[in-house]
């Protein structure tokens, strides 16, 4: 069995290819493969369904910058566990956007995949 510190490196990973994704204007690709069938995405504007996250990441502009920090795993099951982090991310000719993320996976088909994420913004 992993030990917490490969769960956390794992999952870190995971998020850092989403945001990868997101800014080299694939994320819609990369969540519709690791998003859950019935996953949540709560963002400043509002609760998105999987189908609806996608599509508002279809029409996002690509993010030009991202820096994740402060990272923390809590482990909640062997098949679930929550990832929190603070964000900061740019968009070109945009003020910088910082939130406080958390990320809940769940393991399924022996994959990591997400089924919460909700943003919350703070000061940058």
């Amino acid at each position: 069995m992993p030990d917490e510190g490969d769960l956390e490196r794992t999952l870190l990973a995971l998020e850092h290819q989403g945001w990868q994704a997101l800014a080299a204007g694939t994320g819609a690709a990369f969540y519709q493969q690791n998003l859950t069938t019935d996953a949540l995405m709560v963002f400043p504007f509002g609760a998105l369904t999987r189908e609806q996250s996608i599509e508002a990441i279809k029409a996002a502009p690509p993010w030009a910058t991202f820096r994740i920090e402060e990272a923390r795993v809590v482990k909640l099951t062997d098949d679930s566990a929550v990832l929190t982090y603070q964000a900061t991310a740019q968009r070109a000719g945009q003020a910088p956007y910082a939130a406080r993320m958390t990320t809940v996976f769940v393991k399924r088909d022996g994959s990591w995949q997400t089924a919460f994420h909700q943003q919350t913004p703070v000061s940058a």
